[in-house]
């Protein structure tokens, strides 16, 4: 016992060699197990976020660490009693002296001997031990690298907490534009593949992110022209190559009008599919309720109807052709708008509409019904049609590569709804079918707070609370994103383990969702800059502020690298060959 003891006040002695001092323990501010303050000695200078560590000997279990981060730093004159002494003490009329102090909430007391700091103790920077200790960095088995902090060394998350072992789902919030919310989520993905972390599942795991802002992240696979050598150096500290995501396939819708079904992009040509569905799939699967996929459809009055109408199709549709066409009560429709005529036509008629409605309807519920439907015609017909050969690839799919992007932005917003509603339907209904949770699909989405609001209920909002709910065991992770947590529903964000907030509006720092952020951290979140992020994370008391490098991978079309052309690549990928084209017979 004596002689550990010994071996310990000597491994505490050589800390404080080491460690820089910064100050002492204030006696004039009461210190707690949980907060103190501290005065700096003259000369000295801590920041926000600066890890600090102080030490007590206590009776019986010998030193104790108490570990904690700088939240708030004061400067003031003592002995000033008026604000205009300021002049005269700058004169040297009048005697005052300049003090500094911070104050520091406590993250780790080790052991765990939760006693206050004496006055007068001596605080010093962490060093690297006790900086992991203190961060919780020393017990995290499978951590990653989020970027660095303000002392420009790196700040790690527990994967645990990530992958569904401990806890799951990330949830980003910031001002758009501003907060780099999706430039965020992009690095999250590249550290979780490039850290090592996944070992012998890397290959395996799988990312699907919905694109709606223009072609930015098209080229996640290219080098970013504009990194430079001090970025590459915060890759090589956080322990990553600096190159682009290694395996992207694009999925884009076809464009308008076009019969060959072309890729609706125009920046990038290799690597590029393009996605619809069939009349049949269409009628099959009953995709029509993700045509009333906003909140305002489920309170209308025809919800009921949509199932109504989604069961007959179902049950009489008959495929007719090779391209998707189907046969509905004796008309052949080979369109979204021959469907969209057929059935307005059969709920129209007196004759017919109870076949369809299965009870009695009333014609204003019919019409309602019908308008929303005939409104959906123009966003919806170059992704629903069977006037394309059926045989072909049309489907998003995450097995054609490690990261898979849905390019969303030549969409109007009702079909952004329906392909987000229906792809992570399809994904979720795959996973669920696997009967395992590996490997691991990591879904992005940005503007959550469109797809699932708090208010309302729609089929896109029913399948995110599965997957916030049910996705741990299911190994589908999501990192939603959005301007405003505060109109999310809420089990979504409360079921998110990690929280991540970028530069907020000052009116939405103030809401309840965001008391994660202690007050002087959520007054910091509205300045801040672009690239700084506060990230919390369930094993660590206070959100890190987190600084991510600049992306090795291009952001926009400008930013792309030429990619090499690989020996026996098809320089036409992406393109319609000869037998998709359509016959002209």
């Amino acid at each position: 016992m004596t002689v550990n003891g010994a071996a310990s006040r000597e491994g505490t002695a050589q800390a404080e060699v080491t460690a820089e001092a910064v100050g002492r323990v204030l006696g004039t501010q009461a210190a707690s197990p949980l907060s103190f303050w501290v005065g700096l000695e003259p000369g000295k200078v801590v920041q926000l976020d600066d890890v600090v560590v102080t030490r007590r000997d206590v009776p019986g279990y010998g030193p104790v660490l108490v570990a904690g981060v700088v939240t708030t730093v004061e400067a003031r004159h003592e002995g000033a009693a008026y604000d205009s002494d300021v002049f005269l003490i700058a004169d040297g009329a009048l005697p005052a002296a300049v003090v500094e102090v911070a104050e520091v909430r406590v993250t780790r007391v080790e052991p765990e001997v939760f006693v206050p700091p004496l006055p007068g103790s001596k605080v010093f920077l962490a060093s690297a031990g006790d900086r992991d200790q203190a961060l919780y960095f020393d017990v995290m088995d499978r951590r990653i690298p989020i970027g660095m902090g303000r002392d420009g060394q790196p700040l790690y998350a527990n994967f645990d907490f990530l992958d569904g072992t401990r806890g799951a789902h990330v949830s980003i919030s910031g001002v758009s534009g501003v907060a780099t919310k999706t430039s965020f989520a992009t690095f999250l993905l590249y550290s979780i593949f490039n850290s090592g972390v996944l070992a012998g599942e890397a290959a395996n795991t799988k990312a699907l992110i919905f694109s709606v802002k223009g072609e930015d992240l098209l080229f996640l696979d290219h080098d970013n022209l504009r990194l430079d050598e001090k970025a590459r150096i915060a890759y090589a500290r956080l322990g990553l190559p600096a190159k682009p995501f290694g395996s992207v396939h694009v999925f884009a819708p076809p464009r308008p009008g076009d019969p060959n079904g072309v890729p609706h992009v125009s920046a990038r040509t290799q690597g590029v599919s393009s996605f619809f569905w069939t009349l049949t799939e269409f009628c099959e699967e009953e995709l029509l309720r993700f045509v009333f996929a906003d909140a305002d459809d489920e309170r209308a009055g025809y919800s009921l109807l949509v199932g109504q109408v989604a069961a007959r199709l179902k049950s009489w549709a008959e495929p007719v052709g090779d391209g998707g066409a189907v046969m509905v009560q004796g008309t052949a429709c080979r369109t979204f708008s021959d469907l969209v005529e057929l059935l307005s036509d059969q709920l129209q008629d007196e004759g017919t509409r109870q076949q369809w409605t299965g009870a009695q309807t009333p014609l204003g519920t019919v019409n309602a019904f019908l308008r929303r439907l005939r409104s959906a015609v123009r966003a919806l017909s170059p992704i629903v049609r069977g006037d394309l050969p059926f045989y072909r690839n049309h489907s998003v799919k995450t097995s054609d590569a490690q990261v898979s992007i849905v390019d969303l932005h030549n969409l109007p917003e009702r079909a952004q709804r329906f392909v987000v509603g229906v792809v992570l339907r399809g994904e979720f209904h795959r996973k669920e079918s696997s009967g395992t949770a590996r490997p691991l699909l990591f879904v992005v989405l940005d503007e959550l707070n469109k797809y699932a609001p708090r208010e309302g209920d729609s089929p896109i909002k029913e399948i995110l609370l599965d997957v916030a709910e049910r996705g741990r065991s299911l190994g589908v992770i999501l990192i939603g994103a959005q301007q405003t947590a505060s109109e999310v529903e809420r089990r979504i964000v409360s079921n998110s383990a990690v929280r991540v907030a970028g530069r907020l509006d000052p009116a939405e720092a103030a809401r309840s969702e965001y008391g994660w952020l202690p007050p002087a951290v959520r007054e910091r979140a509205t300045i801040a800059k672009p690239g700084t992020m506060f990230v919390a994370q369930p094993e660590i008391p206070v959100p890190l502020a987190v600084a991510f490098p600049f992306p090795a991978w291009a952001t926009r079309p400008a930013e792309a690298a030429a990619q090499p052309v690989k020996a026996g690549a098809d320089p036409f990928q992406g393109l319609p060959g000869v037998e998709e084209d359509i016959p002209p017979f």
